[in-house]
């Protein structure tokens, strides 16, 4: 579908050289004459000799196992696939492992608009996980038991991660800024024995009271034995633990061996169109699919990396890849653009960050807003820049070479919750094409797969992984006979995962992701996905955001409303509606063009910065507003009333 695209940066041939991916390579000959001709030639031979390449992996980066594996794979089958059978590990013993060698170098940074500034060196976070560990344990917590925390992404909820999980008890975290229903929708489910909650939040200089929402949680929970309180607007209650009289402790790091697919911790989709589905994730499937992912991070002790998340999105958990090779973790806490837009790369500067990531809307909102950081602000550390959560931009690749850095890797990547890794990703021997991923992971067998099942490559298809990756779900919590988690991921294509999102494959290799699958447009017989739209609609200097859906009506012709939030200030008139078509025209394609377009006051989005395409969709196709979507797990709930005001209108005219 693409011609070649555009290069933009290429790495010096000494960066290329003593990248951890080139280490990783030179590794594979001198210990097993594996020589390749060329990055596609090892990615096959990683997904056609699995249990080869996984072993290798597991050997490379120092596994430890306290007890070795009988085998690399005992199943190979989608779902069910049996990784390591026999094994022991610890998700927080192999991350600790670098307190070791690290001793006194810094592990982690919190700067927090609640708190200030923290760091903890590598002894500090292993004697504090040790003293939270040993508290836990008093209170009986065990292997399988359920620690669940309302908390953002500071110290506090490292360490009590790596306590938790150090026991074989099960983590799961939401961040403070989520709604009620939607917290004790994800908790409740899992029954938890200990909840962790911090009590208010500083947001924008204004102080948030969360003493009635962590109240109403703690009534709702009602296994709950231990409420651990992080005080900040409150005092600590006669019944309440407060969490800084548990760090104190000082005893031995003892972590509990647990078996490979030992339940880890519990994510959550996005909980937007039903009750958020729990995703149980095992130990060592995220330890290895974490090391396998930092080769394409090119991550080593001397980087200061820092991802811009939410605790409540799975990035929160991905940033922990970065620790297990022991860089520093630098974790923002904040409004990214307080006191303006400059605050993120201000911080970027000020923590000579060399690694720094976010979610598209935050590059694009940089856009909108002209910001232009490499002008004033010194980034010289700054190496390598990532991006998720949506696909972004050829208009931010273009943003990011010219006014962030010149000569910096930029490495966008698309994965999800669902198997806390990515499929497509960066590789720091490549060069960077814009709008463009620049190669499929390794070990992960992704293909771009038509309605029949066959390969496509330079052609839109779906995304479909065709082996078993370690780090796949290894249940959903409470799906005894795993009935949803086939339909989420193998109702499709049987044995294959379906991952829901239009993709790709370039003839160089790289990969493009077109947006969800299942908000598809089809127009005249041609298939699009909604991103090449938003990019073409939102390249225009007045347009903020812009959501596209296609309503295909029982005996009636596609029809497609463009949704679209002007710059502040200026309105949907006749002038900007011509120049909205004669973008998607010149752009995309005349099919394409909207039948009608309409202002709206915001696009409505998850938590993690997603459109809600689906939910629109359904709304606009009759469904009931207080059913196609769960408002407490949207970012801005009342967004929808737009939506729904339009939806009513529809109603009435048709």
């Amino acid at each position: 579908m693409s011609n070649e695209r555009e290069i933009l940066w290429s790495p010096s041939q000494a960066r290329a050289e003593a990248s951890t991916m080139a280490q990783f390579e030179r590794f594979l000959v001198s210990k097993y004459g594996l020589i390749f001709v060329d990055y596609g030639d090892m990615w096959r031979w990683s997904i056609s000799e699995l249990e080869v390449f996984w072993r290798v992996v597991s050997e490379y980066f120092d596994m430890r196992f306290f007890e070795p594996a009988e085998t690399v794979l005992g199943k190979s089958q989608m779902p069910g696939a049996d990784w390591f059978p026999g094994s022991k590990v610890n998700f927080s013993d192999q991350i600790l492992a670098n307190a070791d060698i690290l001793f006194d170098q810094t592990a982690f940074i919190s700067c927090s608009e609640t708190f200030g500034r923290k760091d903890l060196s590598w002894c500090d976070l292993r004697a504090q996980t040790a003293s939270v560990a040993s508290a836990f344990r008093d209170m009986g917590v065990g292997k399988g038991d359920r620690v669940v925390a309302i908390l953002p992404n500071t110290e506090v909820a490292l360490v009590a991660l790596l306590a938790c999980t150090s026991l074989g008890a099960i983590w799961s975290i939401c961040a403070p800024d989520m709604g009620h229903v939607a917290i004790i929708d994800r908790f409740r489910q899992i029954n938890p024995k200990i909840l962790i909650a911090q009590d208010g939040y500083v947001h924008t200089g204004k102080t948030i009271n969360l003493s009635e929402t962590i109240g109403t949680i703690r009534a709702a929970l009602e296994n709950v034995e231990y409420f651990i309180h992080v005080p900040v607007v409150g005092e600590i209650g006669h019944s309440d633990i407060n969490w800084y009289g548990l760090t104190k402790k000082s005893v031995k790091f003892d972590p509990t061996p647990v078996a490979f697919d030992h339940p880890l911790w519990v994510v959550y989709s996005s909980g937007t169109t039903g009750m958020p589905k729990p995703i149980v994730h095992g130990h060592g499937g995220v330890i290895i699919e974490g090391m396998k992912q930092s080769l394409h991070h090119d991550l080593t002790t001397s980087d200061r990396f820092s991802w811009l998340t939410s605790s409540g999105w799975i990035m929160w958990n991905s940033q922990w890849v970065a620790l297990g090779q022991g860089a520093t973790v630098v974790a923002f806490d904040g409004a990214p653009n307080y006191p303006n837009i400059d605050r993120m790369w201000e911080f970027i500067s000020d923590e000579k960050l060399t690694f720094f990531g976010a979610g598209a809307a935050f590059y694009e909102g940089c856009i909108k807003a002209a910001a232009h950081p490499g002008k004033s602000i010194d980034l010289r550390a700054l190496r390598s820049m990532g991006s998720t959560g949506s696909p972004l931009s050829g208009e931010a690749y273009n943003w990011i070479y010219s006014k962030v850095k010149s000569d910096v890797w930029l490495a966008p990547m698309s994965g999800g919750t669902d198997f806390c890794g990515a499929f497509v990703l960066g590789h720091p021997k490549m060069p960077v094409r814009k709008g463009e991923m620049q190669c499929r992971a390794l070990g992960n067998a992704v293909r771009s797969f038509d309605k029949e099942g066959n390969d496509l490559v330079g052609e839109v298809g779906e995304l479909v992984c065709t082996e078993p990756l370690p780090s796949m779900p290894i249940y959903f919590w409470g799906d005894d006979d795993n009935a949803r988690l086939v339909e989420s991921y193998f109702n499709t294509y049987p044995g294959v995962w379906r991952h829901g999102d239009w993709i790709e494959i370039t003839p160089s290799g790289g990969a493009v992701i077109y947006g969800r699958s299942d908000a598809a447009i089809n127009r005249k017989g041609l298939r699009l996905g909604s991103a090449e739209i938003y990019q073409a609609v939102e390249s225009l200097e007045e347009i903020q955001d812009s959501l596209v859906v296609d309503l295909e009506f029982l005996g009636k012709t596609s029809f497609m409303p463009l949704f679209i939030v002007p710059m502040s200030g200026l309105e949907l008139d006749m002038t900007l509606e011509d120049k909205i078509n004669d973008v998607i025209k010149k752009t995309v394609s005349p099919r394409f063009l909207p039948n009608e377009i309409i202002e709206v006051q915001e696009i409505p989005r998850t938590l993690s910065g997603k459109k809600l395409e689906v939910p629109v969709k359904k709304l606009l196709l009759g469904g009931d507003p207080k059913t196609v979507v769960n408002r407490d797990s949207m970012a801005n709930p009342h967004s929808f009333n737009d939506f729904i005001s339009y939806a009513q209108a529809r109603k009435i005219k048709d």
